[in-house]
């Protein structure tokens, strides 16, 4: 199965797997040089457009590298239909400058099947499962501590 990708910036990179069975391709910047001040967010361009297989998306994922230096892809999602150039929303969560050089990677791509769904309106949702409605912090925060001391 094939992904089509378009350079609409001359200095753009075309995506690919860096090892045999990776999930991720990198992405990179086109942009000048761009510099972050802590607790900063921007939206970066890659350059590219793309032309997904029907029945597929593209999700924008951190790369794990960078986001132990501060600098966080934030989740985002390439829908089948969109053919614009595809940007990265960037966050950066460190305490200094940090700066970006033109044609960085700054995040991954992974290319997923999705499923469409028809929409219901209901009523009454049975919550009569194991969990029911307990949401945030209903399992705890501490593993389970076994009769002997250990976890």
């Amino acid at each position: 199965m094939k992904v089509q990708f378009k350079k609409c910036h001359k200095l753009a990179i075309i995506p690919k797997y860096a090892h045999q069975g990776d999930s991720g391709m990198d992405l990179f910047s086109v942009e000048e040089d761009i510099t972050f001040f802590p607790s900063q967010i921007k939206v970066i361009k890659t350059g590219l457009q793309v032309i997904l297989p029907s029945g597929y998306e593209a999700q924008i994922r951190p790369k794990s590298g960078l986001s132990t230096k501060g600098l966080v892809a934030v989740l985002g999602t390439v829908d089948n239909g969109y053919r614009g150039e595809i940007s990265v929303i960037v966050q950066y969560t460190g305490n200094t400058m940090f700066k970006v050089a033109k044609l960085s990677k700054i995040a991954q791509i992974v290319i997923q099947r999705v499923e469409s769904f028809e929409v219901e309106e209901v009523f009454e949702i049975d919550d009569k499962t194991s969990r029911g409605s307990g949401g945030f912090g209903s399992t705890g925060l501490l593993s389970e501590v076994k009769s002997n001391g250990t976890l």
